[in-house]
């Protein structure tokens, strides 16, 4: 269906698989695509196709996903979850306190140098969100890497359409420290909507078709509605396309908040029964295993009316057992439930669409298999019912690594266009002096709206600053945010993405004072992933890159012009900044225009100590290559490698193990103790048991190199007993391939020295060194079917000789005289077979 295939043939010494991570507040799902796999879900240790986002450290080891969770309910302050929401967070970000209350085992302190936060694991180790998930990510790769049989470094990331500037940085600085190479950011609603129209793209035609999806999922919600439609291309024709129209979005609304209510309430449960004097909401290690019953209760009431809690061994050894109904769940998250049409709303207003436009509503995400969460969402959509034609789980996973395909030189697939859109606004904010006509000189400030919201990207922009003859200061900040409620607008932190300072300008405009000024020019550029650049700012109208290593240069077409110079008023030209943009400025410069110049100006990027974070979102190359956080990649790497050396000793030591034990069974069965001699199975079994013997004393503890040298020096002791017990058993097939035709060669071809020396030769072989081997079967056998076939073919064009017409005439009555001479003159050889039985060959051709 997606027509997804290798594009060309590549050495198999080479990686070209790619994979993708739908990397979610609460589970990850890992797709990849390798050659002759399209696309499918990868399964993870426990063959389970989705994993925590979860990471356990000790003091010497590390554990994710399920093993993590296990050690969540014996030791929680080792295992760190649901990091997504504290991303790109200043300390006194609300979502850092709200993180903090939900765990309050991990130990969280404010970096002064970046303004963010760290885990402070141990006086000496602590560890940034970042780096935290750059283990999870790199544990990605490992289980993308084993289920595909080969390395993999290229990857498609989910992230929610409301990650802003700062976490998205985030996110791409955790997959840089986990090895990967990112092709692209994408919002996860995005890649949902992708998977729904690869899947149907022979439904999707000129006619436009609006779909909301509706994701609930364990963190955040997401309501997001799609256009699909065909549209005819320069580069492939007509092709589907689907383009985000509206994005509605509540950060906290999921079923983790659901589950954290449940947990208080059994909490509350337990109080009452007053089995302990304790109360069980001060023990960390019985709160987290009240949290997993919660998960499980709450999964379980999605089904039934009711259903009983209950926990062996809570808190002093007190068993815990309860209760709880349907309706006492929706009672503890009504106000939850109450929210649930909000992102609805927000979504259609973003798209100014009413729900008569609305096609269909999709249901997404785990968390929309509440009951009452249907509910409410029917009534407020006003559909006769909810869609749940896409696998909820997996949509996001399967539609960013069709994506990770299409972005691969090693595979082509059909093409689907993708017009994102960009939730948040973008600025660009200066002030410059200015004369009134009374002679009077007043600062003006300016605002040029760089990305509207809902803006389609990847764009481009350029802004010219016509006015300025000398060194000044221009600042990029998010736009109007007033569709954000109080409580997101501080959740959402600094709205200042950077402060850019121009320097050389004066000089520049000394220096060529006899050319004429085509203004400074700005240029940007959001990426695929959603992420701000500026690429360049130079004087004069030719291109050219201000920092080495750059992304590649635009044509004419790729970029808009935004002019920021005009002279009427501040509303009246940001509507006329409209018309503006459907004219992208050439890069050539106008004809005639002979003295106009080109400089690159010198950038600048100055932060405030409140922007300290937001300098993830400064939006410059240099600034991103030059990044003062500080993220120790060889401590990580330490870690990884320690990682592989204890998995490498558990694997030699399990291999050992196994070695010893069947082999031990195998001296005690018949085809084994057919190939030994007394002397070698009392060798083996003694050796055997002194490995055994060692293993019990000092193997547990030993390194990887003492047991590999000792699983060595087993192997080599019984290699020639399992190989006499492999040649046993190929020996009857080899025999069994000599056919007929090696027969045939035996009776009646007279070089009949080739067979008998073979048959010699096998008769004579014997197991002190001259044992004939399977393998050397099979060659003579391969000699003697080219010799047969030789001899075949030989028989089979070879031409009797002639014979003389009129002689025939004159000897008829001869012959007919001397038939029983004749008779005489013909040979025929009647071989006896094993059995007594006559078989009857007859040499027709003298020549065989």
């Amino acid at each position: 269906i997606c027509a997804l295939h290798e594009l060309k043939k590549t050495d198999t010494s080479e990686s070209v698989a790619v994979m993708s991570v739908d990397l979610g507040s609460e589970w990850m799902k890992i797709a990849i695509v390798k050659p002759g796999v399209p696309m499918e879900i990868a399964l993870n240790k426990e063959s389970r196709r989705k994993t925590p986002v979860a990471v356990c450290l000790k003091e010497n080891e590390r554990l994710f996903g399920d093993s993590a969770l296990g050690v969540a309910v014996k030791n929680p302050k080792v295992v760190y979850r649901f990091l997504q929401s504290i991303l790109g967070k200043t300390a006194d970000n609300p979502q850092v306190a709200q993180y903090q209350k939900h765990f309050p085992e991990h130990q969280m302190q404010r970096d002064e140098k970046r303004g963010t936060v760290f885990f402070k694991f141990s006086e000496e180790l602590q560890y940034t969100p970042e780096e935290l998930l750059g283990m999870i990510l790199n544990y990605s790769r490992g289980l993308a890497q084993d289920f595909a049989e080969q390395l993999i470094k290229d990857a498609v990331i989910t992230v929610p359409a409301y990650f802003n500037q700062a976490e998205r940085r985030a996110v791409l600085q955790a997959a840089h420290i986990a090895g990967l190479k990112v092709l692209q950011l994408i919002n996860d609603n995005t890649a949902v909507a992708l998977n729904y129209g690869v899947f149907r793209r022979k439904d999707i035609n000129s006619t436009a078709q609006n779909i909301m999806f509706y994701d609930m999922g364990s963190g955040s919600t997401t309501a997001t509605i799609v256009t699909y439609q065909t549209v005819k291309t320069k580069e492939s024709g007509t092709q589907p396309q689907l383009q985000i129209r509206g994005v509605g979005f509540d950060r906290t609304l999921g079923g983790f908040e659901m589950e954290l209510r449940l947990r208080d309430h059994l909490a509350k449960l337990f109080n009452e029964q007053k089995k302990s004097k304790k109360d069980v909401r001060e023990n960390l290690r019985a709160m987290a295993k009240l949290l997993k019953e919660a998960q499980r209760l709450k999964t379980v009431l999605s089904a039934n009316a009711e259903h009983m809690a209950q926990i062996e061994g809570l808190m002093d050894d007190i068993d815990f057992k309860a209760k709880v109904t349907r309706s006492e769940f929706e009672a503890l998250c009504e106000d939850l439930f109450d929210r649930v049409p909000g992102p609805v709303k927000e979504a259609l207003a973003a798209a100014e669409m009413t729900m008569d436009e609305i096609d269909q509503v999709i249901l997404v995400g785990g968390s929309t298999r509440v009951p009452r969460v249907q509910d409410v969402l029917l009534k407020a959509v006003g559909k006769e019912e909810l869609s749940k034609n896409i696998n909820a789980d997996e949509a996001a996973a399967m539609g960013a690594v069709y994506q990770a395909a299409a972005l691969s030189k090693a595979f082509k697939v059909k093409p689907f266009l993708v017009r994102d859109a960009a939730v948040f606004p973008i600025q660009v904010e200066f002030s410059r002096e200015t004369e009134e006509e009374d002679g009077v000189k007043t600062m003006k400030h300016n605002k040029r709206i760089l990305f509207q919201r809902m803006a389609p990207y990847p764009q481009r922009k350029v802004i010219t600053f016509n006015r300025y003859m000398d060194d000044f200061v221009f600042y990029i900040n998010y736009g109007d945010l007033g569709f954000l409620s109080e409580q997101d607008l501080k959740v959402f932190g600094s709205q200042n993405l950077t402060t850019v300072k121009l320097s050389g300008v004066g000089s520049s405009f000394t220096k060529h004072s006899d050319a004429e000024s085509k203004g400074i020019k700005a240029h940007f550029n959001m990426d695929e992933s959603g992420v701000l650049i500026l690429d360049r700012v130079k004087l004069g109208n030719t291109i050219s890159s201000l920092f080495g290593g750059g992304s590649s240069e635009p044509t004419a077409n790729d970029e808009e012009e935004v002019s920021p110079e005009a002279e009427k008023d501040q509303e009246r030209s940001e509507k006329q900044e409209e018309s503006a943009q459907e004219k992208p400025e050439t890069e050539e410069g106008k004809e005639g225009d002979v003295s106009c110049f080109s400089e690159l100006i010198n950038v600048e990027n100055e932060l405030t100590e409140s922007e300290k974070w937001d300098r993830h979102s400064v939006v410059t190359e240099d600034s991103l290559k030059n990044s003062h956080v500080f993220l120790p990649h060889i401590r990580l790497q330490d870690l990884t490698d320690r990682d592989l050396e204890k998995q490498e000793r558990e694997k030699t030591l399990n291999s050992l193990e196994a070695f010893i034990f069947e082999t031990q069974d195998k001296l005690y069965q018949d085809e084994y103790l057919a190939v030994v001699t007394e002397e070698e199975k009392e060798q083996i079994t003694g050796k055997l048991s002194e490995a055994s013997n060692w293993m019990d004393e000092e193997g547990y503890a030993a390194g990887t190199k003492e047991l590999k040298e000792k699983l060595s020096e087993l192997k080599k002791l019984c290699k020639a007993m399992f190989f006499r017990v492999e040649e046993r058993k190929k020996w009857p097939d080899s025999l069994a391939a000599l056919d007929t035709r090696e027969f045939f060669l035996f009776y009646f071809f007279y070089k009949r020295s080739i067979f008998e020396t073979f048959f010699i030769f096998f008769c004579l072989g014997n197991l002190e060194g001259n044992a004939v081997l399977s393998k050397d079967i099979d060659a003579k056998r391969s000699l003697l079917d080219r010799e047969v076939n030789y001899l075949l073919n030989k028989a089979k064009f070879a031409k009797p000789k002639p014979k003389d017409k009129a002689k025939d005439k004159n000897t008829t009555s001869t012959e007919n005289s001397k038939a029983n001479s004749t008779e005489d003159a013909e040979k025929i050889i009647t071989p006896k077979s094993d059995d007594g039985e006559t078989d009857y060959f007859i040499l027709a051709n003298p020549l065989i």
